[in-house]
């Protein structure tokens, strides 16, 4: 029974690896067995240390920085098994009409090139058997208000992953996608994303935002081998906020 989720000897490489759902991610895989390099484009040498993973800085929005992040763990541990496109960003918080296009071009060069980027430079690196995991948002299965340019970027997560999951098939590399709503991390509790995290904590069925290490026990799911049949998903995270609102805001609107 202890083998189940096991990691053992697995390499793995997570982006956004150095706080918050990565970190947390990382920690479990290294508790489960794996070798494990973590990415972030500030300085994580001492996180790793602590944890006992490897970091090598990197800007997913950069190719020739991702490349050299996947030939770095490559050089390092070998071939390898998993990779956790996790790195994200949030830019912009307006109406559609008002919103700056610029904010389209920030989201999609972390929070979707960076997944194609990651894709693109880890599989011919990976193992026959590899698993992928992108972290997408419960603002990929739907829409939100003033979060425009985020909530397309992180559909085009789904898609890539989908696609994906389509062309690795015959190389055995199963690509799944989580969507998680607001997670308790320095992302989501900004000044500008109060709003939203009240809003869930109303409207989210178990009445609350997410933990990281809920997260991060997911990504670890899919990325073990006792689920190797699930592929091109995407796969809801989120307190039951997709299957419908709670019964507080229910009675709240009804009320009105």
């Amino acid at each position: 029974m202890s083998d189940f989720f096991s990691l053992k000897d697995n390499v793995a490489v997570i982006t956004g690896g150095t706080s918050g759902i990565g970190l947390k991610a990382a920690e479990r895989f290294i508790a489960a067995g794996a070798k494990v390099v973590i990415a972030g484009r500030k300085d994580g040498t001492e996180i790793a240390e602590k944890i006992g993973a490897t970091f090598v800085q990197c800007d997913v929005s950069n190719e020739e920085s991702v490349a050299a992040l996947m030939e770095a763990a490559q050089s390092t541990y070998g071939n390898i098994d998993i990779l956790v496109n996790n790195a994200g960003a949030n830019f912009g918080y307006d109406v559609l009409m008002d919103t700056d296009i610029a904010d389209f071009d920030k989201n999609f060069n972390i929070n979707t090139k960076g997944v194609v980027f990651g894709i693109k430079y880890g599989v011919p690196r990976m193992n026959e058997g590899g698993r992928i995991v992108n972290v997408s948002s419960a603002a990929g299965l739907q829409g939100v208000a003033y979060l425009s340019p985020y909530v397309a970027s992180k559909w085009a997560v789904i898609g890539i992953t989908r696609t994906a999951a389509v062309e690795l098939g015959e190389k055995g590399i199963r690509c799944n996608a989580i969507c998680p709503t607001s997670v308790n991390t320095p992302m989501a509790n900004t000044p500008e994303g109060q709003p939203q995290l009240r809003m869930e904590r109303k409207a989210v069925p178990l009445g609350r935002i997410a933990e990281p290490e809920e997260i991060a026990s997911m990504i670890h799911f899919l990325a073990s081998t006792d689920c190797n049949f699930i592929t091109g998903q995407a796969i809801a995270v989120d307190g039951g906020f997709t299957a419908g609102m709670s019964i507080t805001a229910y009675n709240t609107l009804a009320a009105e």
